[in-house]
């Protein structure tokens, strides 16, 4: 009769008991993971701000790994010193440390490899010679890169193990779970931000795309015998051209055309800014001469050096019917005469802003019956096509020449279809401005 072995049943129980022991321990680990996970997964989707649904993530990161500090670093790739910026860090309150942090070493082999890096003893690792410099409290880390659509975006780390076993392969696993949820939480809120910004630009500059708007003459004048059109077309929300009309002393009638210095809401505030100057300067009763200069000077002085500005000024007496004008540095403009022939307007000086005293040259003319006068800015004589070629100033007296009855608003309606014809699609480089005046 075969006897058993108590010894060998005691060994057989035992086993089965580490066994068991240890298997519950896994699935008690197991359970911890799925719960911290859950909780991250709640926190993400609910109305919780971007700095605390991370700060939940580094809290659990931390007591679960049982970690001293955790920190979730931000990825700015513009920065060559330092890429990595801390979005976020937490510590154990039973550990009063300063702040761990990655140095230029590790940072560097993160950028390097994209991959998990696991040191459970920092100080004897080859591939770091730390020494006693800003590590010299780490003993230990586990660090996991945040990726997201392929692109590295920052970094989620641990710093020293509280048990001496150190960090191991599941902890590794589980952070790099926590950060990939971390790297789209930060993506999502940064392209909420982004689209909270742009929509936030986009309501400013169409409010100051209606500033603007108000800022051009609401009613055009209508002296007897003269037929006057303005009209201006921002390439963006907001321009840097405008024109305006001055009712000044007597028979006489002030009007401008200017071009500033760049494009959008900046060139829009320097307009506003010149315009204001003009209008005070003209309905002081200066000359166009004397109006520049001032104007000049006040613009040379607000500006910085960069920033100047075209203009045509010119008073016509509509009883004598005489322009007297002075041309900044702007296109000259085009007088049409009514037996043929034209003329360019072109006696002033340089563009305003440019130096802080200058001497402007002015000049005057007759206007005619039939004739007309066709103030523009560069934006439409240098609108271009797909072959880059301009659209010129010829063509503009071409038009104009083609039908000697048009009014004024028509003819500045004829020349803006020729540009859009002529650029067949391409988009518009620079706002378009145009003042017609006709003598009937």
């Amino acid at each position: 009769m075969e006897r058993k072995d108590p010894a060998g049943d005691d060994r057989s129980l035992l086993d089965e008991v580490q066994r068991l022991g240890r298997e519950n321990r896994r699935l008690q680990r197991a359970v911890e993971e799925l719960a911290i996970l859950n909780e991250i997964a709640t926190a993400i989707n609910s109305s919780l701000a971007l700095e605390k649904i991370l700060d939940l993530m580094t809290q659990r990161c931390v007591h679960h790994l049982r970690a001293e500090q955790g920190a979730v670093l931000l990825l700015e790739e513009h920065k060559e010193e330092r890429p990595f910026q801390t979005l976020c860090r937490v510590g154990d309150t039973s550990h009063k440390r300063l702040p761990f942090r990655l140095d230029d070493q590790l940072a560097g082999w993160m950028l390097t490899h994209r991959a998990p890096l696991l040191i459970n003893d920092l100080g004897s690792d080859p591939r770091f010679a730390t020494g006693v410099g800003d590590l010299f409290a780490v003993r230990s880390l586990l660090c996991v890169p945040m990726i997201c659509k392929g692109r590295m975006t920052g970094l989620l780390a641990v710093f020293n193990k509280k048990s001496g076993t150190g960090f191991s392969e599941d902890d590794q696993r589980l952070l790099a779970i926590i950060a990939s949820e971390s790297a789209q939480v930060i993506e999502n809120a940064r392209l909420a931000e982004k689209e909270k910004t742009l929509l936030r630009v986009q309501e400013e500059l169409s409010l100051a795309r209606e500033i603007q708007g108000n800022l051009l003459p609401k009613d055009t004048p209508r002296p007897p015998g003269y037929d006057i059109a303005g009209k201006s077309v921002p390439a963006k929300e907001v321009g840097g051209d405008y024109y305006d009309f001055l009712v000044l002393d007597g028979p006489r009638l002030g009007f401008c055309l200017g071009d500033v210095s760049g494009k959008g809401l900046p060139a829009a505030l320097l307009m506003a800014n010149l315009q204001a100057a003009i209008r005070g300067q003209a309905l002081s009763g200066t000359s166009p001469t004397s109006c520049l200069e001032k104007v000049n000077t006040l613009l040379y002085r607000s500006t910085s050096p960069e920033k100047f500005a075209t203009l045509f000024f010119a008073c016509l007496d509509t009883v004598a019917h005489l322009i007297h004008y002075c041309n900044a540095g702007h296109n000259y403009p085009l007088l049409l005469r009514a037996g043929g022939g034209t003329i360019r307007l072109s006696a002033g000086g340089l563009a305003l802003g440019c130096l802080e005293s200058f001497p402007f040259e002015e000049s005057r003319t007759e206007l005619a019956p039939g004739d007309r006068l066709i103030v523009f800015s560069d934006g439409v004589s240098e609108a271009v096509n797909a072959a880059d070629e301009e659209f010129g100033e010829e063509r503009i007296a071409e038009i104009a020449a083609s039908d000697p009855g048009a009014t004024a608003t028509e003819l500045i309606e004829m020349i803006l279809q020729a540009v859009g014809r002529h650029a067949a699609g391409r988009a518009q480089m620079d706002d378009m401005t145009l003042v017609v005046i006709r003598r009937e």
